[in-house]
Order: C-alpha cells, then sequence, then structure tokens
C-alpha cells in the first residue's frame, strides 16, 4: 500500500520547496491535539489527514508522490490508518522516517479508546513476527519460477513432437495457461514483497515475471491490486467490484444501477454467461485496459518486455504452426488462463458482502466480510496459489503463502473471541457459490429495472 522504494524518491523543485514549507510548518505543529471530528474533515483532494498510531499526519502534498499512487493512500483520509499502514509495511521503522515530516499532531485520546480487538491484532501481528511467518522459503520460489518456465518449454516440444496439428495447438495453449496461471501466483508473491528483503529486488523480479514471461504491465497489477487489498469489496473503491461493463455484484450495485437505469448486459443471465462469455471478453478487455494504462502512465519498461514476451512467443510458434496456429495458442491459452484464474479469484471475494466505506471499521472485519477461505490440500494449495488460504492473505498481505496456513489457528480463534465470521467452504461449493451470488445479483437488477419508473423519480 505505501510500499517505499529501497531509495528516496527523486525530487522536483517545486517538491522541495512543498516539503520546505511541510517542515517549517510540522515543526511548528507536531504538538498539536486534535479530535477525531477534526481529522474526519480533512477528505478534500487538496486536504488529506490520516492517522498511524494516534499520530496525525497532513498527506495532502505526499499522496501526489507516494510510490503505491494517490488513490491508494486517499482511501484512509481521515480515518485511521494504522493497521492498513502495518500490513503493506514489512519494516515499519525505515518507512517511519519519511513520515517526519508530515507529522501534524496526535489524535487526543488514541490509546484510551483503543478497541479490545485492536489489542488482540496487534498482538496477533507480534506473534507472526515471532514465529518467523515473514522469512521465505527460497527452495520453494525457486520450484515455482522453475515449473513455470519447464510448462512453456514442454508447450513448445508438444508442437515440435506433434507438429501443427489441432490437437497439438490445444494440448500447447493448456500448457502454456498452466504456466502463466503459475505465474500469476508467483507474480502475486514478488508484488506483495513477500520473498525478498529488498523492495527493489521483489519488483525487479515482478517485473520480469509479470511483464517478460506473462506479456503483462506488472505497474498496472501494482495499482489495482493495492487498491483492492487496502478495501477490498469496498464500492467505488476497490476496482475488482467495478465489472459493470460485464457483471454485477452484491446487493448495493445492482440495485442502484437499475434504478439509474445504466448498463447495457442482460444481467439476469450474468450467471449464465459468467462461464463461457465473461472469459471470452475479458481477455480482449484485459489488453485494452493494460495497454491504456501503460501508455497513459509512461511505463515504457513494461512495454518493452511486454513487447520481448510476444516477439519471442511468435519467433518460437510461427514457424511450426503459422502464424494462425500460433495466434490461436496465445488467443485460446489466454482464455483458459481468464476462466482458471477469474474462477479461483472470485470464489473469495463475489459471495461475499459489497458495501460502502464505513470511517470506524477495524482491518480484521473491513478484510473479513470481503473474503473467505477454501478449504486446502496439496492439489487445492498448488491449483490457487495458496490463495485458498485469502483470510490469511488479506489480514497479513506481505506474509509468504507458504506460511500462511501456519497462523490460520489463530486467526479462527481472534475471530471466534470478537464474533467474526470465519468463513472455510469446500472447493466445490465455493465454485458453485460465485454462480449463486451472481443469480442474486442479477436478479435484483432485472427486479428493480423493471419495477422504477425514472419519471415517477
Amino acid at each position: 500500500m505505501w510500499t517505499i522504494r529501497d531509495s528516496h524518491p527523486n525530487n522536483t523543485m517545486s517538491t522541495n520547496l512543498d516539503d520546505t514549507a511541510l517542515r517549517h510548518r510540522s515543526s511548528e505543529s507536531t504538538s498539536a491535539i486534535f479530535t477525531w471530528e477534526e481529522v474526519r474533515t480533512h477528505v478534500l483532494p487538496d486536504d488529506k489527514w490520516l492517522v498511524i498510531d494516534g499520530d496525525v499526519y497532513d498527506i495532502s502534498l505526499w499522496s501526489r508522490r507516494h510510490p503505491g499512487g494517490k488513490a491508494i493512500i486517499s482511501h484512509y483520509a481521515g480515518q485511521d490508518a494504522s493497521d492498513a499502514f502495518g500490513a503493506f509495511h514489512r519494516d515499519r521503522q525505515y518507512v517511519s522516517k519519511y513520515l517526519k515530516m508530515y507529522r501534524i499532531g496526535r489524535v487526543k485520546g488514541y490509546h484510551d479508546h483503543k478497541s479490545e480487538l485492536s489489542r488482540d491484532f496487534s498482538e496477533l501481528r507480534d506473534l507472526t513476527k515471532k514465529m518467523g511467518l515473514y522469512k521465505p522459503n527460497y527452495w520453494f520460489y525457486v520450484f515455482q519460477l522453475s515449473h513455470i518456465i519447464a510448462l512453456e518449454i514442454a508447450a513448445y516440444v508438444v508442437v515440435a513432437l506433434l507438429g501443427g496439428t489441432g490437437l497439438s495447438w490445444i494440448l500447447a495453449a493448456f500448457l502454456i495457461a498452466t504456466s502463466q496461471v503459475q505465474g500469476s501466483w508467483l507474480n502475486h508473491d514478488f508484488g506483495h514483497l513477500s520473498v525478498f528483503k529488498s523492495t527493489k529486488a521483489n519488483m525487479l523480479a515482478q517485473r520480469l515475471v509479470f511483464s517478460g514471461i506473462q506479456g503483462a504491465s506488472a505497474a498496472w497489477w501494482k495499482y489495482r491490486h493495492y487498491l483492492h487489498h487496502s478495501k477490498p469489496n469496498v464500492i467505488n473503491k476497490d476496482p475488482d467490484i467495478k465489472m459493470e461493463i460485464f457483471l454485477l455484484v452484491g446487493d448495493t450495485i445492482p440495485v442502484e444501477m437499475a434504478k439509474s437505469k445504466k448498463g447495457f448486459m442482460p444481467y439476469q443471465h450474468q450467471h449464465e454467461y459468467f462461464t463461457v462469455l465473461f472469459p471470452l471478453l475479458l481477455v480482449v478487455y484485459y489488453y485494452y485496459e493494460v495497454l491504456r494504462f501503460v501508455f497513459k502512465r509512461r511505463e515504457w519498461l513494461d512495454l518493452l518486455l511486454m513487447s520481448l514476451y510476444f516477439m519471442r512467443f511468435f519467433y518460437l510458434f510461427t514457424p511450426m504452426t503459422g502464424i494462425l496456429g500460433a495466434v490461436t495458442i496465445l488467443y485460446l491459452g489466454r482464455v483458459i488462463q481468464s476462466s482458471w484464474f477469474i474462477w479461483v479469484s472470485q470464489s473469495n471475494h463475489i459471495p461475499m458482502a459489497v458495501e460502502y466505506d464505513e470511517q470506524d471499521k477495524h482491518w480484521v472485519p473491513l478484510q473479513m466480510h470481503a473474503t473467505c477461505n477454501l478449504e486446502s490440500s496439496l492439489f487445492i494449495d498448488w491449483f490457487t496459489g495458496h490463495l485458498n488460504f485469502q483470510i490469511e492473505h488479506h489480514l497479513f498481505p506481505t506474509m509468504p503463502r507458504h506460511n500462511l496456513a501456519k497462523i490460520q489457528p489463530q486467526v479462527e480463534s481472534l475471530c471466534e473471541k470478537h464474533n467474526i465470521p470465519y468463513i472455510k467452504k469446500p472447493f466445490w461449493t465455493a465454485m458453485f457459490d460465485i454462480l449463486r451470488s451472481l443469480r442474486k445479483s442479477g436478479h435484483l437488477w432485472y427486479e428493480m429495472y423493471h419495477l422504477t419508473d425514472p419519471l415517477s423519480e
């Protein structure tokens, strides 16, 4: 979320002047005491405050330079960002030195009003560190990368041995898709800074995997995914639920869309076209959104690595299959990958609550209302990239995925103590729950759409 690069960002002259002025102002006001009522009024685009461990920070200027993007840090304007800050920063001391210039005071009686849940979760986070759960098993990641590369090589070998036949194209597409999905899980690890101690090393590895091996933009992924983790299933803040072009989720969005008479899809059938049409359309939209992001943000390194991926792909396959065969393998592989990824990732989120933001909602219920787990086995862990431990991942996003199961019993105990539902489902139940949830949301839209007369409102 507020991930700081290993070196301080280069500053323009205007930024230096802004920082100088802010240091001067902060030096005069760091002893100021504010009430929560006052903090919550500072939520405007050019006037944003947030709170971390009782300290009040004016992030109006910093949000423009924030490495994770302006939107993600602005999600917590006027709110307590302590747990979110702790979740996304492994080295809080390192990051804190950059925060000093933005500190303007403290919240009155902050620690006196901390809830029992806050104290218990802080103790649980300390326990994860004592258990060494942030230490990665490098052999685990060596295997992940090795089998991703091996699967892609296998796709090439299959076509070379079987020739340019339809069967070889299909087999190659399945192997490419499997490699791509497993690459997505590895990209996810690097993107969450779960593998290396150095932020730069994680970011470089992520670019090589996601842009170089998968042909997508690592910067685009970070922008979307960090926003998702910051406020999962929160309307207008989580981009993963903003799917009105294809789907409506939850109870609130379908009703609002119906009342406004917006949308052009037959949403009452979305649970039917989700299985076939959605992956086909999503691949096309995916390329459009990634390329639009790359050119808009001028992510030229991502563009170079993506271009090299496609050049390599067509250089290897076109001589054996022709351009039609190469395109078929690429697109069919993407459709299979899209279906696999969507079913896994959305099984944890689509059936869960979709709500507007609540300022006082603690980090634990914020994450729990939007996530659930799937039952574990060696195959399911591999198939889902350990996203079957979605609850633990959302609570501790920088924890290496192979350690998530080790903290699961303690998380369940915390939830039981504070009457927070901890939902864990069998794999196939979770898959069918996606369809049940989409059917419910689609019918909500349909009923409201045909009951609402826009002229009467």
